[in-house]
């Protein structure tokens, strides 16, 4: 019996799991791997007190955090559901090597972000790991002197695109809309990047090659089909929420968002979420660690209440 579960491996749940740690509790912290979003981000430079940074970086510093905290992740932890019981415990779910495993706790944190969204044209599964990939800091290197081609329209893509800049021979970005989403200061970098073509107001309709990605076709303004030769697709045009694993009567919005109140308490008590899984207006790296903490305050004085 654990006083606190925390599913997840990235900044909500590394926040959350220090401060459990350091309110003396019971807990454990499961993940499929350790990192998770933060871990395929290129350059960060908005996590105050280290001006310039990456995703990896960032990621192996949180594990550290957990480790000085004498904290260890069980990884490889592939949770399946949540389960409120009759006594008022939480019955988690998993599968761990091919093994079913279950976790019992007063508490839980679900703090088990996002995953990247598919365009859902023609022979994008096909072609997955062929030349479509949805993660640039993990592919990109692959696509040394190549043609690369970003799709989407947020700051995801714009970082992308930036790195791929340093690394392909040509980058083209197709962005559905008239004009970037992002921060301006990445706007500005990828408009004024000599090797970055963007294309705006395109539709992507389908990936082309034979055993690799040789292309990409899209609609332009004018509603014409165009093609372009390309060696690679990086898709970055938002995330789905991993919140299938939480009971069904627990509230979610219309993008399947878990919504959650100011402490990050879901609407099933002594179920909390945090980060990028929840209803939180914008999707930051501070926010999740902003939450995680909160979720584990919440947690610990529902605990001294019950």
């Amino acid at each position: 019996m654990f006083d606190l579960i925390i599913i997840g491996g990235s900044v909500a749940a590394t926040t959350a799991g220090v401060y459990a740690a350091r309110r003396g509790l019971n807990f454990k912290i499961l993940t499929k791997e350790f990192g998770g979003e933060v871990a395929t981000s290129g350059e960060i430079e908005n996590w105050p007190g280290i001006i310039h940074t990456d995703g990896l970086t960032l990621a192996e510093q949180f594990r550290t955090h957990l480790i000085a905290n004498h904290i260890i992740p069980e990884e490889g932890v592939w949770v399946s559901a949540i389960t409120k019981q009759t006594d008022g415990t939480f019955l988690v779910s998993a599968e761990v090597d091919g093994v079913e495993k279950e976790y019992v706790a007063r508490s839980v944190i679900v703090a088990t972000g996002v995953h990247p969204k598919e365009l859902g044209v023609p022979r994008e599964k096909e072609f997955r790991n062929k030349g479509v990939t949805y993660c640039t800091t993990c592919d990109g290197p692959l696509f040394q002197g190549k043609i690369t081609t970003v799709v989407g329209g947020g700051n995801s893509a714009l970082e992308s695109a930036l790195m791929l800049a340093d690394i392909a021979s040509q980058v083209y970005v197709i962005n559905k809309n008239g004009k970037f989403k992002g921060e301006q200061i990445l706007i500005d970098k990828v408009s004024a990047n000599k090797n970055i073509q963007i294309i705006y107001s395109a539709k992507t309709t389908e990936i082309k090659g034979e055993q690799l990605v040789t292309g990409i076709v899209y609609t332009d303004l004018n509603g014409a089909s165009q093609e372009l030769k390309t060696d690679g697709v990086f898709i970055h045009i938002g995330m789905v929420p991993n919140s299938g694993i939480v009971p069904e009567e627990v509230k979610k919005d219309q993008f399947g968002q878990i919504i959650v109140d100011n402490n990050c308490t879901t609407n099933i008590p002594g179920l909390f979420a945090a980060g990028d899984v929840t209803d939180v207006p914008f999707k930051q790296i501070i926010i999740a660690a902003g939450q995680g903490c909160i979720a584990t305050l919440a947690a610990v004085q529902y605990l001294d209440q019950h």
